[in-house]
C-alpha cells in the first residue's frame, strides 16, 4: 500500500517543478517521505533549487467571456511573453473565463491542476491574477473589450455596466477605459489617505516653485483635481479630449467597471 496520496504528489511537483511520474517514483522511493523525496529529486536534477514562487509575473494573457448580460474576465500570468503567446497558455486562459462565466469565481478552483501543469511545463511562476464575473442588473446594458496583440493574445480586457445610456455611447466607454486605465469610478472611489498624500505632495511643489503662498490653497486644488481627472472615469477627458465621460453620458450612469492589462 501506498505510503502517500496523489495530493501528496501534487505538493512534490509544485515544490520542486518535476513530473508527475518522476514526483511519485521518488516519494515511492522513499516511503512517502516528502523532504528525502525532494533532495533526491534534487540529487537527480529534477529539481530545481530555487522556488518559482517568488519570481515576478509580469506578463501574461487576458481572456473574457460573455453571455448576454453576465461576462467573466480572467487574467493569467507568467514571467515571460513567450510562454504566455503560447497556445496551451491562450487556451487555458479561455478555458478559464468559460468557467467563471458558467459558475462562478470560486468554480476557477476546479482547475488548479491544470494551472499547476502549465507552470511545470513552462518552468515559470505562472498563477492567477484578476478574477471576475460581472452580472448586469435586468435594467441595465454591458459592454465587453478584448483588445488583443498581434499574436492574438488578450492583453487589455474590460467589461463595462451602464444604465440609461446607448450601446454606441457604452461601447465608446469600453475602449477609453482600456485607452485611459481609470483607477476608480467615482471620487468617493479614490481612498481619503491617497487624497491627502497628492494634495501634501502638491503642496511640496508648489512651495518649491516659489508661487506667493496666497494662491498655494488655489493651485493645490488645481493640481489635485488634475490628479483625479486622470484617475477617475468620470472625470476623464473621453480619449483625451475636452468632453469628459461625464459629460458624454449625461443623465445615465456607469454603475460597474473591470479592467485587466498586461504591463500593470
Amino acid at each position: 500500500m501506498a505510503d502517500f496520496t496523489a495530493k501528496d504528489v501534487q505538493k512534490l511537483r509544485q515544490a520542486s517543478g518535476a513530473g508527475m511520474m518522476d514526483a511519485k517514483k521518488a516519494l515511492g522511493e522513499t516511503s512517502g517521505d516528502f523532504d528525502a523525496a525532494l533532495q533526491a529529486l534534487r540529487e537527480k536534477g529534477l529539481a530545481k533549487a530555487d522556488s518559482r514562487s517568488d519570481r515576478e509575473s509580469s506578463d501574461g494573457a487576458i481572456a473574457v467571456a460573455r453571455k448576454g448580460n453576465v461576462a467573466a474576465i480572467v487574467e493569467l500570468e507568467s514571467e515571460t511573453d513567450f510562454s504566455a503567446k503560447a497556445e496551451d497558455f491562450l487556451a487555458l486562459t479561455q478555458e478559464l473565463a468559460d468557467l467563471v462565466l458558467v459558475s462562478g469565481e470560486e468554480a476557477i478552483s476546479q482547475r488548479n491542476d491544470a494551472i499547476d501543469d502549465l507552470r511545470i511545463a513552462k518552468k515559470e511562476n505562472i498563477q492567477l491574477g484578476l478574477v471576475r464575473r460581472i452580472q448586469a442588473p435586468e435594467n441595465a446594458i454591458m459592454d465587453a473589450y478584448l483588445h488583443t496583440d498581434q499574436d492574438g493574445r488578450g492583453i487589455n480586457g474590460v467589461v463595462v455596466v451602464g444604465e440609461g445610456i446607448s450601446e454606441e455611447d457604452l461601447h465608446e466607454i469600453a475602449l477609453h477605459i482600456a485607452f485611459a486605465k481609470p483607477t476608480a469610478l467615482t471620487k468617493e472611489e479614490v481612498p481619503v489617505e491617497e487624497i491627502e498624500r497628492e494634495r501634501e505632495s502638491a503642496l511640496g511643489v508648489t512651495k518649491a516653485e516659489g508661487k506667493p503662498e496666497a494662491a498655494w490653497e488655489k493651485i493645490v486644488e488645481g493640481r489635485v483635481s488634475k490628479w483625479l481627472g486622470e484617475r477617475v472615469l468620470l472625470n476623464q477627458g473621453l480619449f483625451g479630449e475636452k468632453e469628459t465621460v461625464a459629460q458624454r453620458i449625461g443623465q445615465g450612469s456607469i454603475t460597474e467597471f473591470v479592467q485587466a492589462y498586461i504591463g500593470e
